[in-house]
């Protein structure tokens, strides 16, 4: 009888074909071979990132799991608060067919505290490097992150170079800079059902902080859909130099732009929605929005912020802003149609973009069904989304402005 080759794995132990190979490895390293086995690997705030990441032997910190997890795996991450010392670094892909999924373990409450970390805040003037960008910083694609609370970043969650991920139900708040950046080559993200306020830059007296940023990049396909940012330093949406497409729909913003933490200096603009470039010299990007809210900001509603792309803004509502509802005057190609303007300073600054079957194109007085903003600033649905109301919604039953 002939043998095959045995191969030696360890003092006194020969393995002869592949199936017992497996079977050595094992018995040598049991805990690697469970780990190696898995397809989820669980954090607990009670774990040790010697375990195997089981979840009866949990791990202790996000990042071991992220260096283990493979595509198409999970990390579900148990109830607690996780206090970051570093922070979290995703710079290992998926793929297309097999994203890798971070998410709080069956709804529990999990919250990411950055507060430990550096520039939280940075010295007035400073830079932050942008490794240190993000109490989650990803440079990392096929990604899907869901159910996470992340606060006292310098920045919440920042994604450079990011493709093809998913961030749903994330809350990002109280951050040193913007709630949630994405930035540089990105492309066909979805960003759903965000919920991104309270955040502030001390460093730049106010002058950058959003609730949601999609700037300085480029990238088709990113999509922003039932976003609420409000009360943030800066502007509730920014998508300040990024020079393709994005589309925002059924989305609100609300107080942003206020000195609320009286920061010396103030500089904080305030927008609702501003799409895109500035005085002209920003990219031209011709950004979608619909079915969205703006009201009670300090600056515009919605403003093309000197972007000449041509930007369409349709069935949306700007409802008393300081300044104007709907500012599109930085060029001659965007389209406005169906929108509501309702007590703003001024309603309109059209340039020579086109508008039609708006409520300043209509005349007349527009009563709305409430003005109470209860409803949709309050819980979230069960699956996510911002509760149905009638808040602005025309009293006459027109189909103009937003119903959410």
């Amino acid at each position: 009888m002939t043998r095959s080759p045995g191969r030696r794995y360890g003092p006194g132990l020969v393995a002869v074909g592949g199936a017992a190979a497996l079977l050595a490895a094992a018995v040598l390293t049991p805990t690697l071979a469970a780990a190696a086995a898995a397809t989820t690997y669980y954090v607990a705030t009670t774990g040790n990132d010697g375990n195997a990441g089981t979840q009866a032997a949990p791990l202790a910190t996000i990042q071991r799991a992220v260096s283990l997890v493979p595509a198409s795996g999970t990390i579900a991450v148990r109830g607690g608060t996780y206090a970051l010392t570093t922070n979290i670094q995703i710079t290992r892909s998926g793929t297309a067919a097999a994203p890798i999924t971070l998410t709080a373990y069956q709804g529990e409450k999990v919250t990411i505290d950055g507060e430990a970390l550096p520039y939280t805040p940075g010295a007035v003037g400073s830079t932050i490097p942008s490794a240190g960008r993000g109490a989650i910083h990803m440079e990392a694609s096929y990604w899907r992150l869901t159910g996470l609370e992340i606060v006292h970043g310098p920045y919440g969650v920042y994604c450079h170079n990011c493709t093809g991920n998913t961030f749903e139900r994330l809350v990002t708040h109280d951050n040193y800079e913007t709630g949630f950046q994405l930035q540089g080559s990105s492309a066909n993200n979805t960003i759903l059902n965000l919920d991104s306020y309270h955040n502030r830059d001390p460093r730049k007296n106010g002058e950058s902080a959003d609730g949601l940023g999609i700037k300085e990049g480029s990238g088709t396909g990113n999509v922003v859909r039932g976003a609420r940012l409000w009360n943030n330093i800066d502007d509730g949406f920014d998508a300040w130099s990024f020079s393709s497409p994005i589309t925002v729909q059924g989305s609100i913003a609300y107080g942003n732009g206020y000195n609320r933490w009286n920061i010396p200096s103030f500089s904080g603009d305030g927008n609702g929605f501003k799409l895109g470039g500035s005085s002209g010299t920003g990219p031209a990007a011709g950004h979608t929005v619909s079915n969205s809210m703006s009201f009670s900001n300090a600056a515009h509603g919605f403003t093309d912020n000197g972007n000449t792309g041509a930007i369409v803004i349709s069935r949306s509502t700007a409802y008393r802003n300081t300044k104007t509802g709907f500012d599109v005057d930085g060029g001659s190609t965007s389209r406005l149609t169906a929108n509501l303007a309702v007590g703003n300073a001024t309603a309109v600054a059209l340039g020579g973009s086109t508008a039609s079957g708006n409520s300043w194109n209509l005349g007349g007085t527009w009563t709305l069904l409430s003005t109470d903003p209860a409803t949709i600033t309050g819980p979230r649905t069960a699956d996510g989304a911002i509760p149905s109301s009638s808040f602005l919604v025309p009293a006459n039953g027109a189909a103009v402005g937003a119903k959410i």
